[in-house]
């Protein structure tokens, strides 16, 4: 053999020596996914990020400790303006009065009985309410007819102040449960009639396209694509509605209510007890949060789920 040729590579555990090839890439490339450096390692799973890294903002204990900040410094300049006498105890009554008034009621017997009927009524309006408005909003959001037909008419009655349906629903159902409850579901019905209408009419048209390419047609678009596109949403008129019916709860317990925290809130206005009337303004403020924060738990596992 001739010395300027030259030699051949031997093979390895019977692959060609070609196969390792002069810049020696399967060497390289089993040390950089050693090192953590190679295609390898850009496909492992990231680990979690560790809590002492994470920004403030979101950390529990803070969220929990900036939300109770802005309540206690206005119950701390609440007690200090009270207290100073730079206004009258008969316009503003310090914390102690208001927590006796409560503390007061609740001997008697009344305050959970206030508490109770006031939330029975608002879940039963809001869920009547909203199921009402997403049959109605998703008919007029998917039909160009059902636009045309019910649209102009609800937007009209829409428009219509809550109290101005007190004297009706009085003459029609009485003073019963039944004219309380239905001015609570008006108040929910439209927040979610109008932004789920709004939202399927808005639905992305590519999506539309693509769900019909795959077959999709009639319920089983609506269901596998409109539906999950509009979760959002609907959670969000769902979380305006609650708020909705709260606010005519009050209306709804001016329809010569004998129970209820609207009637304790025109009872003590009636009375001169304003220590009541905090009483009742706080617990409307405490109610409507805390189930604001149960829908608002749903919504984040919904959207998680379905959207």
């Amino acid at each position: 053999m001739s010395p300027d040729r030259p030699h051949a590579a031997p093979a390895v555990a019977g692959r060609p020596a070609a196969a390792a090839g002069s810049h020696g890439g399967s060497g390289n490339d089993g040390r950089r996914a050693a090192e953590g450096t190679g295609p390898a390692a850009s496909v492992a799973p990231r680990s979690r990020e560790p809590r002492s890294r994470r920004p403030l903002t979101r950390r529990r204990w803070f969220v929990v400790a900036g939300g109770a900040l802005l309540p206690i410094a206005l119950l701390l300049v609440w007690q200090l303006v009270s207290t100073s006498g730079l206004v009258p105890v008969s316009q503003l009554p310090s914390p102690e009065m208001v927590w006796l008034a409560a503390i007061d009621l609740a001997q008697r017997g009344l305050l959970g009985q206030y508490v109770a009927i006031s939330t029975q009524r608002v879940l039963l309006g809001f869920a009547a309410g909203a199921a009402i408005g997403l049959a109605l909003g998703a008919v007029v959001g998917l039909s160009r007819l059902g636009d045309i037909l019910l649209a102009p008419t609800l937007g009209a009655i829409r428009a219509v102040p809550s109290l101005a349906w007190v004297p009706l629903l009085i003459l029609w159902f009485k003073i019963g449960e039944e004219s309380k409850i239905i001015l609570i579901a008006i108040g929910a019905f439209f927040p979610v009639y109008t932004i789920v209408a709004a939202a399927l009419r808005h639905v992305d048209r590519q999506l539309l396209e693509a769900g019909r390419a795959f077959g999709r047609h009639g319920i089983s678009l609506f269901a596998t694509v409109q539906l999950p596109a509009v979760v959002p949403s609907a959670l969000s008129a769902l979380r305006l509605a609650l708020a909705q019916s709260w606010l005519f709860l009050v209306a709804a317990e001016l329809i010569a209510s004998s129970m209820g925290l609207g009637f304790l809130l025109v009872d003590s206005g009636n009375n001169g007890r304003i220590d009541r009337i905090f009483l009742a303004i706080i617990l409307l403020a405490v109610l409507g949060k805390l189930t604001d924060a149960i829908i608002g738990l749903f919504e984040r596992r919904a959207i998680l789920r379905w959207a």
